[in-house]
């Protein structure tokens, strides 16, 4: 099975999944950073036997200054997979509304909890819906699951870590909008700029619309932004939810080793004393 095939799977392949006698367990994580709720849209209509997951308050702590999406407590996310179905071992596919980054940090938290048997259906609902595939509104009431959370099976960078990184031998990505890295917009966080070092690869320019190109042309991409075998990789964005993606994408091109500096932007800039660059270079 390729690398590909293992991250991402395909609507009509997810149907046919589903049919089996034992399919996999399905987690919808549609979620957006201003609202409204992703509940909502699942109420509305969510694939069938699909179990709402929120990503705020079941797979992120509370927000503060370890950031606005900081890692679980790993009893809390146990018990929010075990709610779920989440078994041992036992397939899990997560999907989202479309753009693929909340659908990839519940990917990466998963993986990160040590439980690798874990896709994300490729294009999200809009994909499902394109195939011309059925919806459904009723909320399964899903077995007990016997998931056993296990921290630390993929990389994560804290504030030093990343510094380091940045003014080493590797490539700190950072993946938000170009003028947000510049300091020019900063719609969301106190402070604008980025971590001095950081080289910008806004997430448009190696996903769209949540569908990400063959490896081949992820690993020219992430090449051009300094990204190269042997040297380390590491991304981050404002909360480490678009991060999460890059990471996703690291991994389809190559590069499990890609660490997630999961407080991102939002944890770097709660201690008034970290540097802060601005322009469009990574020195600033």
């Amino acid at each position: 099975m390729s690398g590909t095939e293992e991250l991402l799977v395909e609507a009509g392949r997810l149907a046919a999944e589903l049919d089996a006698a034992d399919p996999p367990t399905l987690l919808d994580i549609r979620w957006r950073l201003t609202g409204p709720p992703g509940r909502d849209d699942y109420a509305a209509a969510h694939l069938p036997g699909a179990v709402f997951i929120d990503l705020d308050t079941a797979l992120c702590g509370p927000p503060g200054p370890a950031g606005r999406h900081p890692l679980p407590d790993p009893a809390a996310l146990q018990a929010a997979l075990r709610a779920a179905g989440v078994r041992a071992g036992h397939p899990v596919v997560v999907y989202d509304g479309g753009d693929g980054m909340s659908a990839a940090r519940a990917w990466w938290t998963l993986r990160w909890a040590g439980h690798r048997p874990v896709r994300l259906l490729h294009g999200g609902f809009p994909a499902w819906l394109a195939a011309g595939l059925p919806t459904g509104t009723d909320e399964p009431t899903p077995v007990e699951g016997d998931v056993v959370v296990r921290p630390g099976a993929l990389p994560v960078l804290d504030a030093s870590a990343a510094a380091e990184l940045a003014a080493g031998d590797g490539v700190l990505l950072d993946v938000r909008a170009a003028p947000r890295y510049r300091g020019e917009h900063e719609p969301v966080d106190p402070v604008a700029g980025h971590v001095p070092g950081a080289v910008n690869l806004p997430a448009t320019e190696y996903v769209s619309d949540g569908r990400f190109p063959v490896a081949e042309a992820l690993r020219d991409r992430f090449a051009v932004a300094g990204v190269v075998a042997g040297a380390p990789v590491g991304a981050y964005c404002g909360s480490g939810v678009t991060a999460a993606q890059a990471v996703l994408a690291l991994h389809l091109a190559g590069r499990p080793d890609a660490a997630l500096y999961v407080g991102s932007w939002s944890n770097w800039v709660a201690d008034p004393d970290r540097p802060v660059a601005t322009g469009s270079t990574p020195g600033g």
